[in-house]
Order: structure tokens, then C-alpha cells, then sequence
């Protein structure tokens, strides 16, 4: 990996980690960090209340390239709705409620973290869509 690919994943890691003390706060239950198959990563798994809420975290240092959350793709959408289907298909909880939550923290060098938490960010997409 080159230098620049180095510290994406550095901002990006210390990202997911501000995102999940800040998810805590909010009196989220984490229950899987990371979670990788072979569809996809989920970058958080949490329960809020009796809902399980699958959380993609997106880092930037600025806005250059735009809000950190309209990196979250409608491509990204539907490969993470096939992650999570397939995560409550081997967990059998299919019948649980469920939702996809976005987390859009940007980082600017030498300053605290500006979290933007946005809910229900997007339905479920895709072919095998799941319901809440």
C-alpha cells in the first residue's frame, strides 16, 4: 500500500473508532465492528432499541471532494444491503426490524471531529432487498 492509501485507512479506522464512541453516547449496543464476507464490509453493526441498525462510516480530512456522506453510493447502497441481508440470513434474524444509518465524520488536521449522524440514510436497494 502507497503512502496515500496508508493514511486514508489511518483516517478512515480512527473515523470508525470516533464513530463508535459517539454511537455508545447515543445508547447504541454495538454488536459487530468491521464485519467482512465475501460480499462486503459492514463497517458497524449496532442495535438501537429493538432495531439493528447497519452503519457505514465515511472519514475525509475536508470537503474538498464534498460531504463525506455523499460518498455513500447508490453501488455502495446496494452492496451493503447484500451484506446485511446475508448477515441477518446467517444469524436468522431476518424477521428483525432493521434500517441503514450513515455516519459522516470530517476530520480536519489539528481539530475535533465533526460527526453528522444521518438515519435511515437510505432504504434497502437491490435485488433481495429487505423490509423494516
Amino acid at each position: 500500500m502507497n503512502r496515500a492509501g496508508w493514511l486514508t485507512k489511518l483516517l478512515g479506522d480512527r473515523g470508525e473508532r470516533a464513530a463508535v464512541r459517539y454511537l455508545k453516547r447515543q445508547g447504541y449496543r454495538i454488536l459487530a465492528r468491521q464485519s467482512r464476507s465475501r460480499i462486503g464490509e459492514l463497517d458497524i453493526i449496532a442495535m438501537d432499541g429493538p432495531t439493528i441498525v447497519f452503519i457505514e462510516v465515511k472519514t475525509r480530512s475536508s470537503h474538498a471532494a464534498g460531504h463525506p456522506a455523499e460518498a455513500v453510493t447508490s453501488t455502495k447502497q446496494r452492496q451493503i444491503t447484500r451484506a446485511a441481508l446475508q448477515w441477518l440470513r446467517a444469524r436468522r434474524l431476518l424477521e428483525r426490524p432493521a434500517r441503514f444509518d450513515v455516519v459522516a465524520i470530517t476530520w480536519k488536521p489539528g481539530s475535533a471531529p465533526e460527526i453528522a449522524h444521518i438515519r435511515n440514510a437510505f432504504p434497502a436497494t437491490g435485488f433481495g432487498q429487505m423490509f423494516s
